[in-house]
């Protein structure tokens, strides 16, 4: 997801100011139609993984874990509380404001991804290492 995020955040959501007007409802709905399957599924494997981790954790690593955990679920929060409506709005049609609510707003994401994948990999080093 970090990878992801950080394309979408870099790549796809600075293009979409480059999209004619008149096309950009299409392009919108062609976007969100296309990202889902590919963030949803991974999205839910994070959660779930992320919850059996934190009900099962690994002794030596529980506080990580359990922080690992909190920020899938800000993750979570700020997609479908912030993210999924702005994109909600959009797909009526471009507003400059609201796609750059959108790509400011997902700074939140990629922060918390970036975080969260280092975090993961220090647990993993602890749990390698010990």
């Amino acid at each position: 997801m970090t990878g992801l995020i950080w394309l979408i955040q870099l790549v796809n959501y600075p293009l979409m100011s480059f999209v004619p007007e008149d096309r950009f409802i299409d392009y919108e709905h062609a976007h969100c139609r296309r990202i889902t399957p590919v963030v949803l599924p991974l999205m839910i494997c994070e959660l779930a993984t992320s919850g059996w981790l934190w009900l099962k954790p690994i002794t030596s690593v529980e506080a990580e874990l359990t922080i690992g955990a909190v920020m899938t679920g800000l993750l979570w929060a700020s997609t479908f509380l912030i993210q999924v409506p702005l994109h909600k709005r959009l797909e009526k049609g471009f507003e400059h404001r609201t796609w750059r609510r959108l790509v400011l707003s997902n700074w939140i994401r990629t922060a918390f991804w970036s975080a969260r994948s280092l975090l993961m990999s220090w647990v993993l080093w602890q749990i390698a290492t010990r």
